[in-house]
């Protein structure tokens, strides 16, 4: 692995996995990518969650991994791969809080009401996010402190030198200048608001 993102959903994911695949360092696991191959995809997780990890058959294909369910995991896979750069994607908390309230928390306490061909993912999903300190049932204020609790656990764990604390507003230059890598003349991707988030996990249950 090259480079794993240990910033929670909506913290600007899904723009960095697509920068991470401009910058040409390979394909980029994403929760999306389990959306498209649930049947593949959800087994493997519930079995990490389960205490089995399968690292090699989880990722394979994949030479980065960004967003949930990989950013629980930032404490094995920092073990796993230890050479791997690692990125902290963040927002003001609250701003965040109110996001993942209105999006991904909201679809996970819908699941039993939610099409059959997603409920395995849900719940999945859900252990995942609980996992990583964001049980349901809590307030926005209670999100926006878990929230910094997991960024405080990151900087805990990952060696600073191997560590980039990004918001992806910033754009190119500090991803680049971590990775060593050139700054691309193209805008940085901007990608994945709340509309986008409501039609991919429509697109995924019909």
């Amino acid at each position: 692995m090259k480079v794993i993102g240990a910033g929670v959903g909506r913290t600007g994911t899904m723009s960095l996995r697509l920068a991470i695949q401009e910058l040409g360092l390979g394909p980029c696991h994403h929760m999306e990518a389990v959306l498209e191959d649930m049947d593949h995809h959800v087994p493997l997780w519930n079995a990490i969650l389960d205490g089995k990890p399968d690292w090699n058959s989880t990722y394979a294909g994949f030479s980065n991994a960004v967003d949930w369910p990989t950013a629980t995991f930032f404490r094995e896979l920092n073990t796993a791969h230890p050479e791997a750069k690692f990125v902290l994607t963040y927002r003001d908390p609250a701003v965040w809080a109110e996001s993942f309230g209105s999006t991904i928390y909201t679809a996970l306490a819908g699941a039993e009401q939610a099409p059959p061909s997603v409920r395995d993912w849900l719940h999945m999903a859900t252990r995942v996010v609980e996992r990583a300190g964001f049980p349901l049932g809590m307030t926005r204020e209670q999100l926006a402190v878990a929230f910094e609790a997991h960024n405080a656990a990151v900087r805990d764990v990952i060696p600073a030198e191997r560590l980039l604390e990004f918001q992806v507003k910033e754009g190119w230059r500090p991803l680049c200048e971590f990775l060593d890598l050139p700054v691309p003349a193209t805008p940085f991707p901007r990608t994945n608001n709340r509309e986008e988030f409501w039609e991919i996990v429509g697109g995924a249950g019909a």
